[in-house]
């Protein structure tokens, strides 16, 4: 797989190469941002159970509304 690297800059959201660049339309690129740190999102992990044998524990009962139900 041959590699070329090309300077660009950001403007409105889009990338955009220097105008003597040409690229085929659909090229495979990839995107390097050198001194660029993102934050990271939160992640909520599910917990795991440590014995299978207590997934009865936690069955889920499942109760239909009617439509006269007084809230």
């Amino acid at each position: 797989m041959a590699i070329s690297t090309f300077e660009g800059t950001v403007e409105n959201g889009q990338i955009r190469i220097r105008d003597e660049v040409k690229l085929p339309e659909h090229a495979k690129v990839y995107v390097v941002i050198p001194d660029l740190e993102l934050e990271h999102p939160r992640r909520i992990h599910s917990p795991r159970l440590v014995h299978r044998e207590q997934a009865d524990d936690f069955t889920m009962q499942v109760t239909r509304a009617t439509p006269d139900a007084k809230l």
